[in-house]
């Protein structure tokens, strides 16, 4: 049976059993700071066990997209070298939320497995919480198991927490025996033996898990189930291994024509490669870039273990980019957005390939002259750290390639190492309030949070419960008109007053679907009466309106003017200006920025009205709406249109017609990583003002230049010229003024081997003038090896040179400076003659000029 249809039929039973079925969550989560990517089916019902939410259905069903290299489930290292364990994976679910319970639950797993399925009843077993006799009579009442296949196992086994304190239950496991000979069972195999695999675990959450470890009953019980797709489909398909079923097949059949090598002759690459292309497909769809944080760095660690592997088989170019029609060709009916951003998929992976690439082989050489000057078995943290730091190996790419040559990696000092450099904090300017620690005064009881902002700018509200202590108050109101921080947008200001108080409320943000209003007092001292009056600034908001509408002319016109390989990725709307992120491969022309103005400032004077619209996630999908990554769609979305133009799913706040906008200008463009650019541009009176400050400077030059504003860059260019030529000559005399210097510098050379080795550190301008001083070294020089370095803004730099005689017989400049210049934490290339090295570290310069005689003496035994 195919994976499709082991999908399919779990929803078709399971809508039979009156669930409805809910889309997968992005692998991003959008309201848990606690995790980097979605891990498990239950994240994104995770409000709702915490009672912060009200489910929408009382039984849902889904297949959830997870990603598992982080934390206690990161099994990252396992990957490729085993058969099951994986980065991404699908998930199968069935919940009841308050309904039913651990009957119904045990009893439509069983009769899925069995009858629907097929399963051989006499190979599965199940297990339960040593202490929930309620489930162990169940599963003998209400399914046919044979009564000795359920087992009990302790907590380690079978009771599920969310974490220390909080939600948690007993939960009852069903494994299925994968061995040749099925008489050779045995409840001793089960949770012990690799024949038995977990196919499905049934969560009861009855339990509330109390700070100080005792247990309380909930007063609703839920039922979460897991059942990994990859594992059931390997069962149902006769195969020893996931990588042999048709979810990984034509994935490999794919990399067999790419990599020229059979999938026999490297088992662990070719599935390593398969499971993350996976990954990174899915994950670079829903909108993670490749960077040196957070989930990007995951990608980036993943994409370049993919492209090692690649290394291992003789692919030198990169390959992975075109692995990713094969997965959505796969996975895209149950996908569609891995379909709708394919093209962006594929440049993004390419991207980051390619710079890879750039670094890869340098990386290599210097691995492998850590391996030779190792002494003993472990790689130490530091050398491993500057792998990473130099040539952006991963810590796992280089336990990877450690364990290849059996040896280990001292990942204790790498990750001393790390800590030394990181900066601390992560994404400066976020929410990072631990609501776990409020303590709530409750004033009025019902639901929170109902937001009004959308047509009103000031309510009149009650207080649900309130947090007050020396820096701050919390405030969760019964309606709103504050905006919570989301999608890009901001938070809103504002005042919320009552009774003896006023608060000045400095932000708002969403906990789950609660707003709360983060303020300080202005007047008063606590909340004595639930009645208020909440307002927000609205002339702030009206920027912020202005902003957040241009943000949408803005993608479009972006999609106009370069094409539709350009994806948001990320945005911010503040109400001094907008900020966006967009997936590019080169720098946008300055002819490129001017029309996108132009389009954006065309719809403001057409002044549109919007159309906005609620109607349902597939509705708006049909209809062409764009989705955007950082927002959380439900099966209701807003839609915002602008008729002839665009269309987009949006939940932040928006002007009522273009014109209101008034004004657009972009003020910045710049790269922000491989393939990404970033556009920076202001909106109404803030547009105004940057253009009238950018025409005062424009009058301050032509004043100094006293000319015509035509004639200001022919005269600067004019200038520009001249000072260069200024400099040059400069160069040039003091260049031919370093005669006694040099011949000071040969004077002081040393004898190696038989050869002149001149090496010292001098003064220089820029690398021309530093270029220039080698080529007069090696004049000087007759026959020998010379190295001079210089601190050239504040970067240290190098050039060596080798003399005609020298590279004749195999002595050449880019081989040296590629070793001297990994001593600078850096590279550099040229030719045999000559060739020039940089680093960042400018005090690393005299260590890696006293390394270069040690370099060239190695270099010269080698070479005799």
């Amino acid at each position: 049976m195919k994976a499709s249809e082991i999908r399919n039929r779990f929803f078709e039973f399971f809508g039979e059993q009156g669930h409805s079925r809910v889309r997968s969550a992005s692998l991003i989560p959008v309201d848990d700071p606690t995790l980097l990517f979605i891990n498990a089916g239950m994240n994104q019902f995770k409000g709702i066990f915490l009672e912060k939410e009200q489910p929408k259905h009382l039984r849902v069903m889904n297949s959830q997209k997870c990603i598992r290299v982080s934390g206690k489930h990161n099994d990252l290292e396992e990957v490729g070298y085993d058969t099951y364990h994986h980065t991404f994976f699908e998930m199968l679910g069935n919940w009841s939320f308050g309904d039913y319970y651990k009957a119904e639950a045990i009893e439509w797993a069983w009769e899925l497995f069995t009858d629907v399925l097929g399963l051989e009843k006499d190979r599965l077993w199940a297990t339960v919480y040593e202490d929930d006799d309620e489930a162990d009579e169940l599963w003998k009442e209400v399914t046919d198991i044979t009564p000795e296949r359920v087992l009990r196992f302790g907590k380690k086994d079978n009771f599920w927490e969310m974490g220390e304190t909080g939600p948690c239950g007993p939960c009852s496991e069903i494994h299925y025996f994968v061995g040749d000979d099925a008489s050779a069972q045995s409840a001793d195999g089960v949770n012990t033996s690799d024949q038995y695999w977990e196919l499905w675990n049934l969560v009861f959450i009855q339990n509330n898990r109390l700070s100080d470890g005792t247990l309380e009953d909930l007063p609703k019980k839920h039922v979460d189930t897991g059942a990994g797709l990859e594992r059931i489909a390997a069962v149902m398909q006769g195969k020893s291994s996931n990588y042999d079923t048709d979810l990984f097949s034509p994935i490999i059949a794919a990399q067999e024509k790419v990599l020229s090598v059979p999938y026999e002759e490297n088992l662990v690459a070719h599935r390593a490669i398969a499971d993350h292309v996976r990954m990174l497909t899915f994950s670079i769809a829903d909108g993670v870039l490749p960077s040196n944080e957070g989930r990007g760095y995951v990608a980036r660690r993943i994409l370049r273990r993919a492209a090692r592997f690649g290394r291992s088989m003789g692919r030198e170019e990169p390959f992975l980019a075109g692995l990713v029609d094969s997965v959505v060709e796969l996975m895209g009916d149950a996908y569609p957005e891995v379909s709708d951003k394919q093209a962006h998929v594929k440049n993004v992976i390419e991207a980051e390939e390619e710079s890879f690439n750039e670094t890869l082989d340098r990386g290599l050489e210097q691995f492998e002259r850590i391996v030779a000057e190792l002494e003993g078995k472990t790689i130490p943290g530091d050398s491993a750290f500057k792998l990473y730091d130099t040539f952006g190996f991963p810590l796992d790419l280089t336990v990877q390639m450690a364990r290849e040559r059996q040896l280990d990696v001292d990942t204790d000092g790498f990750d001393a190492a790390m800590a030394h450099q990181r900066e601390k904090g992560r994404s400066e300017g976020k929410f990072k309030m631990d609501v776990s620690e409020l303590h709530w005064t409750t004033l009025s009881d019902g639901d929170d949070s109902q937001f009004v902002g959308y047509e009103e700018s000031k309510t009149e509200a009650s207080v649900r419960r309130f947090h007050a202590d020396d820096d701050r108050v919390v405030v969760v109101l019964d309606k709103t008109p504050f905006y919570g921080e989301q999608g890009g947008q901001v938070g809103d200001r504002g005042t919320i007053c009552g009774d003896g108080f006023e608060i000045v409320v400095t932000n708002t943000v969403k906990e789950g679907e609660s707003h709360l209003h983060i303020g300080e007092w202005r007047e008063g001292d606590t909340i004595a009466l639930p009645q208020v009056t909440a307002s927000i600034d609205k002339n702030r908001r009206g920027k912020i309106r202005k902003n957040h509408t241009a943000t949408h002319l803005l993608h479009k016109a972006l999609k106009e003017v370069l094409g539709d390989h350009v994806q948001q990725a990320g945005s911010l709307v503040h109400p001094d200006y907008l900020r966006f992120d967009l997936t590019h491969y080169q720098k946008i022309r300055p002819d490129e920025l001017r029309a996108i103005e132009k389009m954006v400032n065309e719809q403001i004077l057409l002044n549109t009205e919007l159309d906005i619209t609620v109607k349902s996630f597939d509705d708006a999908k049909k209809e062409g709406a764009e989705a955007i990554f950082e927002e959380k769609y439900g099966d209701e979305v807003r839609v915002i249109t602008i008729d002839g133009f665009s269309k987009e799913l949006c939940g932040g706040t928006h002007v009522d017609r273009t014109g209101d906008i008034g004004f657009f200008k972009i003020t910045e463009e710049s790269a922000l990583a491989a393939g990404v650019r970033r556009i920076v541009a202001v909106t109404g009176q803030g547009a105004v003002d940057y253009v009238a400050d950018r025409f005062e400077a424009v009058d301050a030059v032509r004043s100094l230049l006293n000319c015509s504003d035509a004639e200001i860059a022919e005269r600067v260019e004019a200038l520009i010229d001249q000072r260069k030529k200024i400099e040059k000559e400069l160069k040039q005399r003091r260049t031919s003024d370093s005669g006694d210097e040099l011949t000071s510098i040969i004077g002081a050379a040393r004898e190696i081997g038989g050869v002149t080795v001149a090496i010292d550190q001098i003064q220089a301008s820029d690398g021309e003038e530093l270029k220039l001083m080698g080529d007069r070294l090696r004049e000087k020089l007759k026959s020998g090896v010379g190295v001079l370095g210089a601190v050239i803004n504040d970067r240290p730099s190098i050039v060596c040179v080798v003399t005609d005689d020298l590279v004749a017989e195999g002595t050449k400049a880019n081989d040296l400076v590629k070793t001297i210049g990994s001593e600078l934490g850096g590279g550099g290339g040229g030719k045999a003659h000559l060739a020039i090295a940089g680093g960042k570290d400018p005090a690393k310069l005299t260590e890696a000029l006293d390394k270069a005689g040690e370099i060239i003496a190695e270099k010269l035994k080698g070479d005799s």
